[in-house]
């Protein structure tokens, strides 16, 4: 699917993708990319170096030596060339009417020396003067896993992505596109745009605001050149899409570090903070927290209040579980007298407890039926606005390898309880001794759109950030 007539629109559906100067032995860019080529794109190298060519030729790529000898018009370019050789090779791009290319190359105005800062200029001013589309340069470029084009081999190729990336650093868009590909959430698309000389923050944000593939933006910045029209996008997205800032350079040591690695200047933080509210942006620290929050917008319900009943399987756990959300603003309060009553009937209070929050280990003991009529209780009672629940990977975990089956009915218990109920639910297992195990259970979690978070304390702040919000436009 497309944003037809966007500047953008090529690039981000291409057909055909060159790449400019790959060199072996692991030809990184043109190996990144076959999955492009195996789903019936049009993927070639271009290299001039007689030695480099035969290891191409092997991959089953198809060498030229000029742009404009490639019989297809390019809708996306990867430029892997020595900054000096970067003026030469956007000349050559501009004149084959490319629709785009990202400048792997780095060495430009993020050293500060007087060659790299020229480099820069010169490129700017020819693809200002063209109108060229450049991504970069010092940059990873796209990710579009839906048709295979990749910035590093490991991240998934999908068709299901529903969350749009951006990020300045390549390291940060290539560990967002892996954790969350962990988490079983998969991006829609993904740019890593580094010194941005032409397209900037706000060319990416105005075109997944438009994009049908993207429910959720996501987004690490350092600095922006545009503040008004950043500003102006940002408003514009959020009315439509949910939003999630995590913003480099908070700190003053930080922001000077921003200058080194992409050349941006960082915004004070006290402003930042000011444009993030104003334009009802949830905003970050971190990647943990960046990817925290993607998770619950996208797989809980929303919500306006704050009331919870918190569900855990031992009485130390239901303390720990209670501080972490209430130090976030959330309320645990009593249930209503109805749903004490119920409880009641069948709650076994030998070491467990049916009061807000509940401890039920010794009431569930693995028995669906029995956690059913929890979730049952406590979604109809009018104290409660949202429910999160604990599962001990240090006991389940035991017994699951014993019996798989039970994870698959814990599994069906919690999904139809998402589907059937109106209030946000989520999950807190944390691995434990168990990391390894966990994270393979935690997929199949993901598989059927339940929420899973490793600690109370990380549940706690990505709810705070984002379940208190309406129905958009």
């Amino acid at each position: 699917m497309s944003v037809s007539g966007h500047p953008l629109d090529r690039m981000f559906n291409p057909k055909t993708v060159a790449v400019i100067g790959d060199k072996g032995p692991n030809y990184m860019w043109l190996r990144n990319n076959l999955p492009f080529k195996e789903k019936g794109g049009n993927l070639y190298s271009i290299q001039i170096d007689e030695n480099e060519i035969p290891g191409i030729e092997d991959l089953g790529i198809e060498n030229f030596k000029a742009l404009t000898d490639i019989p297809e018009p390019i809708d996306y370019a990867i430029v892997a060339v020595p900054r000096h050789v970067s003026p030469f090779v956007l000349k050559d791009l501009i004149e084959a009417e490319v629709a785009g290319a990202a400048f792997f190359t780095s060495g430009f105005a993020e050293t500060g020396e007087e060659l790299g800062v020229s480099l820069q200029a010169q490129l700017t001013e020819m693809a200002e003067k063209a109108n060229f589309n450049v991504i970069g340069p010092n940059c990873m470029g796209l990710y579009l896993p839906r048709v295979g084009i990749r910035f590093n081999p490991d991240v998934p190729v999908a068709d299901d992505g529903r969350v749009g990336f951006i990020s300045q650093s390549g390291t940060h868009s290539i560990m967002f596109s892996l954790v969350t590909g962990a988490n079983g959430i998969h991006l829609s698309r993904c740019a890593s745009f580094g010194n941005a000389i032409i397209l900037d923050i706000s060319d990416y944000l105005e075109y997944l605001t438009e994009d049908p593939e993207t429910d959720v933006i996501a987004m690490y910045v350092e600095g922006v050149k545009d503040g008004t029209r950043f500003v102006q996008a940002l408003r514009k997205a959020t009315a439509q899409k949910p939003v999630v800032v995590w913003k480099g350079g908070q700190t003053a040591a930080g922001a000077r570090a921003t200058m080194s690695h992409t050349g941006s200047l960082a915004s004070p933080q006290a402003v930042w903070e000011g444009i993030m509210r104003q334009s009802g942006a949830i905003s970050t620290n971190n990647l943990d927290e960046t990817v925290d929050v993607v998770k619950v917008l996208l797989d809980t319900k929303p919500s306006t209040s704050r009331r919870l009943a918190l569900m855990a399987m031992t009485g130390g756990q239901s303390v720990s579980i209670t501080d972490a959300f209430v130090r976030e603003g959330f309320e645990v309060g009593p249930l209503t007298q109805d749903s004490y009553e119920e409880l009641a009937s069948f709650f076994n209070i030998i070491g467990g407890s049916f009061h807000n929050p509940l401890d039920m280990a010794g009431t569930v003991q693995g028995k669906r039926e029995v956690l059913e009529r929890i979730l049952n209780i406590l979604d109809k009672d009018k104290n409660v606005d949202g429910l999160v629940m604990e599962q001990s990977a240090m006991f389940g975990a035991r017994q699951w390898k014993d019996n798989p089956e039970r994870v698959s009915d814990l599994i069906d218990t919690l999904a139809k309880h998402i589907e059937r109920s109106a209030k946000p639910f989520l999950m807190v297992m944390h691995p434990a001794h168990e990391e390894a195990f966990v994270a393979e259970v935690r997929l199949r979690f993901a598989e059927r759109r339940i929420p899973v978070f490793a600690s109370f304390e990380r549940a706690a702040s990505a709810a705070a950030r984002a379940l208190p919000r309406g129905t958009r436009s």
